[in-house]
């Protein structure tokens, strides 16, 4: 059975496209510019495809989003991840609290510690974090800060 032909819009030239390709700096973008350039040029399917470094039908997808959405359309979108647990309001506070440093009467510690962050969460928010969970969750710039040691009152003897 003979594929059907590959319909691709045509109100951006070859030039502009291999243009594009050459000054592109995803290199995913490129190659799929260079596949539909190939395509518009005559080559099959199958050729342009392999030519890039995908499959026939890989290039096929980035056809329909090409002629739907243009060369803005090749681009990878935005993947969605995982949700934090908390909320961009519950993450300020943490940071606050965070960047306050820890009151040793409050929080019965000197210095913050990811274990004791991740404490401080559970108990305030109800959200578990593990350690290294915490870790991702707390920006690099305030690491720093955690060494701030809070001095310790010791009775008079």
């Amino acid at each position: 059975m003979m594929p059907s032909k590959l319909i691709i819009r045509t109100d951006i030239s070859l030039e502009t496209l291999r243009r594009r390709a050459r000054l592109e700096r995803d290199g995913r973008v490129a190659a799929r510019l260079l596949a539909i350039a190939n395509a518009l040029d005559g080559m099959s399917r199958a050729e342009a495809a392999r030519a890039a470094g995908m499959d026939r039908q890989a290039l096929r997808d980035w056809v329909f989003r090409f002629n739907a959405e243009g060369i803005a359309g090749l681009c990878d979108r935005k993947r969605s991840g995982p949700k934090p647990f908390l909320d961009d309001g519950q993450q300020a506070v943490l940071r606050a609290m965070v960047l306050r440093g820890p009151d040793p009467d409050r929080d019965g510690v000197s210095a913050w510690r990811l274990i004791d962050i991740c404490r401080l969460c559970e108990e305030r928010f109800g959200v578990t974090y593990s350690v290294s969970g915490m870790f991702d969750r707390i920006p690099a710039a305030s690491t720093a800060l955690w060494a701030r040691r809070v001095p310790l009152s010791f009775p008079a003897l």
